[in-house]
């Protein structure tokens, strides 16, 4: 399978790019580096690069030169994962956030169009996308109701994903993610309460909760996503829509911390601020239909996953750390 992947220096990207290049496939990775590392595809530099099975192109989705990038390799997939993903910037800035998550979208599908490329699957944001619901699990029959700069953005992209299929016959699949967490997440961004909370444990800080940490949200481990992503890419070309990509379950931040904390033997105790306006209080997908259609389901456990997350920490905080003892 030949694949391009946007947003292949982020953590999920990337993630998928290890994947996708062990099982054998070729790769064509993009990215525009505003918030991707290229650190993040180092294994994948070192070792697919030279039998020419993957390759780096720096860019923007909303490159001009994209339809050729993307006709030039001729791929059989394309993984759309970039976009904006801080819902702070998308209300302080609503007209960049749309700028990437919409008209970048849309300069994806018109590559996808003009390469005749017949599969796209598209990394949709199950944690926003249907506002608050009145019952948890949330299912994906369930009316929609972004209220948000970045939910509504993301849900367009959803919906233009749809209008191509309708009109041009592509088959596409949206990925409705939950939280996702694990190794390679900025540890420094405002997302990703996970890596947030244990490089601020780790470095003897105390973590800081917005609220009074009982807003929930369904925490899915990296590898399980990239699984689904593997499936939708792989799957037979008529199946297409919407799929929830979570657990199932509701964790409060609280939980997160303390959970942390417990890998840690932290005693320390988060500080509490005044929660942020236009977050969710609580969210959780059902994914009986990834399930059914995909044959897809979550394997690793909050606990397993944060264990191997701290592990991850250790490594790529050893700097900060070391610097930390020696002062």
């Amino acid at each position: 399978m030949r694949a391009v992947v946007t947003g292949a220096a982020g953590f999920i990207g990337s993630t998928l790019v290890d994947r996708l290049l062990h099982e054998g496939h070729q790769v064509v990775a993009i990215d525009n580096l505003s918030t991707g590392l290229l650190a993040n595809l180092d294994q994948a530099r070192r070792t697919y690069r030279l039998n020419r099975r993957f390759t780096f192109v720096q860019n923007d989705i909303l490159a001009p030169e994209l339809s050729d990038i993307v006709a030039g390799c001729a791929p059989d997939v394309i993984f759309h994962l970039a976009a904006q993903v801080n819902l702070r910037a998308s209300i302080t800035d609503p007209q960049f956030d749309a700028r990437n998550n919409v008209l970048g979208t849309i300069n994806v599908l018109e590559a996808a169009r003009k390469g005749d490329v017949k599969r796209i699957v598209y990394a949709a944001s199950g944690g926003s996308r249907y506002g608050a619901p009145e019952q948890l699990p949330v299912h994906e029959a369930v009316r929609t109701d972004p209220i948000s700069p970045y939910a509504v953005a993301k849900l367009a992209g959803e919906m233009y994903m749809r209008a191509y299929a309708e009109m041009y016959g592509l088959s596409q699949i949206c990925l409705a993610l939950a939280n996702v967490y694990g190794p390679r997440q900025n540890p420094h961004g405002e997302a990703g309460v996970i890596t947030v909370f244990g490089r601020a444990l780790l470095t003897g800080d105390r973590a800081t909760i917005y609220g009074d940490g009982s807003a929930s949200r369904d925490y899915v481990y990296v590898d399980d996503v990239v699984d689904a992503f593997m499936r939708a890419g792989s799957a037979p070309h008529g199946t297409v829509g919407t799929y929830n990509i979570g657990t199932g379950s509701q964790v409060t931040v609280l939980e997160v911390h303390q959970l942390i904390a417990a890998a840690l033997g932290s005693p320390a105790s988060p500080t509490h601020i005044a929660a942020k306006s236009g977050e969710l209080h609580a969210i959780a997908l059902d994914t009986t239909k990834a399930h059914q259609d995909l044959g897809w389901s979550p394997r690793v456990d909050l606990v397993d996953g944060v264990g191997r997350t701290i592990e991850w920490l250790h490594g790529a905080l050893a700097p900060e750390l070391a610097e930390l003892v020696g002062a």
